[in-house]
């Protein structure tokens, strides 16, 4: 990419899209086009068609989305299809209309199988039943895909597919109904910890396993791909199937990751696995092998990774 292309970041005060801008920062490209929610509705079909046909970017991040743990998939079904569907839609459609030359769209490992063979290839997609607690948001992922892929092949289009496994890091929803496992557990065990409490209640039973993705290392990998050439690119996948896997290759049960926790905020309570609520999918673990294949690997380990959040975590009270 040349460093004064107009590059669009629709999401860019969330984690991957602030994780994004700043790797694009320092890496030179200085002509960063963002809007807030409230400067732009992505789910406004107008506003996003008068935005394309006035800014004509060049590149374009898809990073914009309701995102959420398990409880905000249980309880707000309909609102993670239709958000996340309808900013899809009105902005991958808007892209092919400007003419960009590129498009970056960001989903989610959840597109998988709930039992699909581990570690999921890209491949696995649609052969089989999702996991119920988050099958509206994956089935709206799974859209963006298709929509890009479908663009690609009629229109000869050049919009990529990623599939980050589980993120955390700097910028993170730190809520407790509506955030993801690891800065719920950041906070819960940081205020037991002031607190003082002998004792923590967790859902679930701490056996399944998680695959876990700095949002540093995340942006980094984005970067490298929207950085290749069509070609180089397309070394990676296929026309159906587009999409790339990235993540660490390696997991962690949730049990050892409450354990991390504990040891970096320093919180000497027991822990009480509550059974009686879900686990989700068993077990989630990224093949990245074709991510490898195109010369990136993660480089941020879990543990350092967790520090960092934790910091950040501490800067934001």
């Amino acid at each position: 990419m040349n460093k004064t292309a107009k590059i669009f970041i629709a999401g860019h005060r969330g984690m991957v899209g602030s994780a994004i801008v700043r790797v694009l920062y320092q890496q030179g490209y200085s002509n960063l086009l963002m809007r807030s929610h409230d400067e732009l509705d992505l789910t406004n079909q107008q506003a996003v068609q008068d935005f394309f046909e006035q800014e004509k970017p060049d590149y374009v991040v898809l990073a914009a989305g309701k995102v959420g743990g398990i409880w905000a998939n249980e309880n707000y079904p309909a609102e993670f299809i239709y958000t996340n569907m309808m900013i899809e839609a009105n902005v991958i459609h808007q892209a092919y209309k400007a003419g960009v030359q590129q498009l970056l769209f960001l989903g989610s490992s959840c597109i998988y199988p709930k039992f699909a063979e581990q570690p999921m290839q890209e491949e696995a997609l649609l052969t089989g039943e999702l996991e119920p607690t988050n099958e509206p948001y994956a089935i709206a992922k799974i859209a963006g895909i298709k929509l890009c892929e479908s663009y690609n092949r009629q229109y000869g289009t050049d919009f990529r597919s990623v599939m980050p496994t589980n993120l955390y890091g700097p910028n993170d929803n730190y809520d407790l109904q509506n955030s993801h496992v690891i800065p719920a557990l950041i906070r819960k065990i940081h205020r037991a910890k002031i607190d003082q409490t002998n004792s923590l209640e967790i859902w679930g039973s701490g056996s399944a396993k998680r695959e876990f993705l700095y949002v540093g290392d995340l942006a980094d990998a984005c970067v490298m791909l929207m950085g290749m050439t069509k070609t180089d690119y397309l070394k990676g996948s296929t026309e159906r199937c587009s999409h790339i896997n990235i993540g660490t290759g390696t997991d962690v049960s949730i049990k050892e990751l409450v354990e991390l926790i504990q040891n970096i905020v320093g919180y000497r309570g027991d822990i009480v696995w509550d059974t009686s609520k879900p686990d989700g999918t068993p077990k989630k673990l990224l093949n990245v092998g074709k991510l490898e294949k195109l010369g990136w690997v993660a480089s941020i380990e879990l543990k350092t990774g967790l520090e960092r959040t934790y910091q950040d975590y501490l800067a934001m009270l």
